[in-house]
């Protein structure tokens, strides 16, 4: 069903309007009362979410014959909308006072928006243009702080993201053609245009080979970009790549082997750090490897969707919490956690669960994630695949334990309390795992 009423596009809009409304505000208030900006904001992206829950049952429809309206464009805008809400009282403590305090908010929305379109694009010149949107706002954001660590971070981001952009755009233009037209249904992708659509997305994801840029951004950018880059982006790569895997891709086999390389290469690479923003960068990059794996079986599977939507929800929550109680701490070195349950126990109790939940322990909502992930992978005929990712998990504990360990442990200094985003996060992570464990039951 085509549909050409832009009220469609309602949450997209709200998004859009917040950030403009936000934008032109700053340029009249006084800077030391931009903090409005981060309400405004707030206020779109609430209302967002609130529109699109109100959508959520509705047919699954085409908007403008190029934006798909259907489950996964609206998990993809709830998810979206409230992970980057979680994120501006993060951001709003750390740029207090900033003379650039009201741009630090638009950029969010716009890269939130950005995201939510890669979910929803069905044709590769919105595909393109998505994520042009979802990008350069991250890239600015990355060097917000103008200091030593986050100029090198955002360079290395933006170098990385132009590079495989433009060979996602060569792809695309690959594909057109071949078969003079763009839209997913009618593009024919060979081999060659495959890989480099890929690129793209693969960057957006954090998943290998496009990874690199990860635990720089994450240790040079400021804690509350790093929340947000290392979350959000993501969801609506994975978005992106599940609708490409079945309406326009065919390389189950390439896709297999790049989940493997990802999620086994990012715990080997987090073993050894010492630093919790680079740990949970690989952690990250692990991540990425199993959400890969509803996206292999994408069209072989009917848990695939659910599988892929439910990681995602059960993903960002978690990871937001974990980056949430390292804002909170302030430090960075995993032996300024030593004592934290001493110090501060419910920050202390906060961390844990978000680290045990990307783990995947249960009751937490990765637990659930990974369990129809699993079985999306067995029943989609790659029980391989799931093997090595069990295996993975296995291997997983041992670095999030490394963190854990000296929080009860050890004895140390310092105060590290947590706000209520990363006590939020927690609770979620713990509910939403209920709830989906009770849906498994049924």
């Amino acid at each position: 069903m085509t549909a050409m009423n832009p009220l469609d596009l309602l949450p997209e809009l709200l998004i859009l309007a917040g950030a403009v409304a936000g934008l032109v505000t700053g340029l009249f208030v006084p800077r030391d009362r931009q903090r409005v900006v981060a309400w405004i904001n707030a206020v779109a992206l609430a209302g967002s979410a609130v529109a699109t829950a109100a959508v959520m049952t509705n047919q699954d429809k085409m908007a403008f014959e190029a934006y798909a309206i259907d489950l996964v464009t609206n998990v993809t805008r709830l998810t979206v909308a409230l992970a980057t809400l979680l994120v501006i009282p993060l951001a709003a403590a750390w740029a207090a006072g900033t003379k650039r305090e009201s741009e630090l908010y638009t950029l969010l929305a716009l890269a939130a928006l950005g995201t939510i379109v890669l979910a929803g694009a069905d044709d590769l010149l919105v595909l393109v243009a998505a994520y042009l949107l979802a990008s350069i706002p991250a890239y600015t954001l990355a060097g917000f702080a103008k200091d030593a660590p986050g100029t090198e971070a955002a360079l290395k981001y933006y170098l990385m993201g132009a590079f495989l952009g433009v060979l996602m755009l060569a792809g695309v233009t690959l594909a057109y053609g071949l078969a003079g037209a763009t839209a997913y249904p009618q593009a024919r992708v060979p081999a060659v245009a495959a890989v480099l659509l890929l690129a793209g997305l693969l960057f957006k994801a954090g998943a290998a080979p496009a990874h690199f840029w990860v635990p720089d951004v994450a240790e040079g950018a400021s804690r509350p970009v790093a929340a947000f880059v290392t979350t959000v982006p993501k969801i609506g790569a994975f978005a992106a790549l599940y609708r490409l895997a079945v309406e326009v891709l065919n390389e189950p086999a390439l896709l297999a082997v790049v989940a493997v390389v990802t999620m086994t290469l990012g715990n080997l690479a987090a073993f050894h750090q010492a630093n919790v923003r680079r740990l949970l960068a690989y952690s990250t990059i692990s991540q990425a490897g199993y959400l890969l794996v509803p996206v292999v079986v994408a069209g072989r599977s009917e848990l695939a969707e659910p599988a892929l939507l439910y990681y995602l929800a059960a993903y960002a929550i978690t990871n937001l919490g974990a980056f949430a109680v390292v804002a909170g701490v302030g430090k960075d070195a995993l032996a300024d956690y030593a004592g934290l349950a001493r110090r501060a126990p419910w920050t202390a109790a906060a961390l844990v669960v978000c680290l045990l939940g990307l783990i995947g322990t249960p009751p937490t909502a990765v637990f659930a994630g990974k369990l129809l992930m699993f079985a999306a992978a067995w029943d989609g005929g790659y029980g391989w695949l799931a093997v090595v990712a069990a295996a993975n998990t296995v291997a997983s504990v041992f670095y999030y334990l490394r963190w854990i360990r000296p929080v009860f442990a050890q004895e140390g200094a310092g105060e590290g309390r947590a706000g209520p985003v990363a006590l939020l996060a927690a609770a979620c992570s713990i509910a939403l795992g209920l709830a989906g464990g009770i849906i498994l039951l049924i």
